[in-house]
């Protein structure tokens, strides 16, 4: 399913929304690069306190984005993003956690649930994929940082089955979106993450194909893909960007196409 669109205000500020969440009650965006105050390598929209930018200017890009949508920057919280495949349930109580400061995101994680409104979950990226879940049944929202490692580790699953466990979210119900990430046409890999691939998926020639001399292209999308249908996902509920972030380094921060000096985009999720 098709399902992002994109939004620029009258300052310049740019970012995708998902109407089909919006229209089944939360709101989920994924911002550009355009519209901050950041300089070179971080222009301009840069929301990373992580990446070397002066973390004001990070701060301001985050505040300003954040009032475009309506919510007080205060409200967000983060995890730390360590590739890891730790989900976390966040409550009000949570706000503030990784706002203003990296130091204060929560450790360790790279997946956040919640289930309560005023709560904004975010989480940053420069290639890795962005799942974005919302169960408008028993109102939860939940974002997932997905590079390669947190693929392999199933997060995405991971985080279905604690929305399952803590709230009785039935995958059936839920709406996921993959939101503009690295392509399969920029991602290339060695034969070596194809065998740690190949010796978990039985899939896997599905999602790896061959350049030749060792090396293989990885196709994120679709291997998070397959992993949602496989925990009960519907196809039909599944939103695709399909844009690459590599390939579009006008719009997006990649770290790969930008030798690592880049910024980072934000994933926010909340009820509305």
């Amino acid at each position: 399913m098709p399902g992002f669109e994109q939004v620029q205000t009258p300052e310049g500020l740019l970012f995708l929304k998902i109407p089909v969440f919006e229209e089944a009650g939360c709101t989920a965006v994924f911002s550009s690069r355009l519209g901050g105050i950041s300089k070179a390598p971080y222009d301009s929209l840069n929301l990373g306190y992580h990446v070397g930018d002066d973390i004001q200017d990070a701060v301001e890009n985050r505040r300003r984005l954040c009032d475009t949508l309506g919510w007080p920057l205060g409200h967000t919280v983060s995890g730390e993003q360590i590739h890891g495949d730790c989900v976390k349930v966040v409550t009000r109580e949570d706000r503030g956690k990784g706002a203003f400061t990296y130091a204060s995101a929560l450790a360790g994680t790279d997946a956040l649930v919640a289930n309560q409104h005023g709560v904004v979950l975010s989480s940053f990226y420069a290639d890795c994929v962005p799942l974005f879940f919302f169960d408008p049944v028993k109102k939860v929202v939940a974002l997932a940082h997905a590079g390669w490692k947190g693929t392999f580790l199933a997060i995405g699953q991971k985080t279905i089955a604690e929305m399952q466990k803590v709230f009785r979210t039935v995958p059936e119900d839920c709406l996921v979106a993959i939101g503009p990430s690295i392509g399969a046409c920029c991602y290339e890999v060695d034969e070596k993450l194809y065998q740690t691939f190949k010796g978990r998926f039985t899939w896997v020639d599905k999602v790896f194909k061959s350049n030749g001399e060792g090396k293989w292209r990885l196709d994120l999308w679709k291997t998070n893909y397959i992993q949602l249908l496989e925990m009960g996902i519907r196809e039909e509920n599944i939103i695709e960007s399909r844009i690459c972030t590599s390939c579009n380094t006008e719009l997006f921060f990649s770290h790969r196409k930008e030798n690592g000096r880049t910024g980072r985009m934000g994933a926010f999720i909340a009820l509305r």
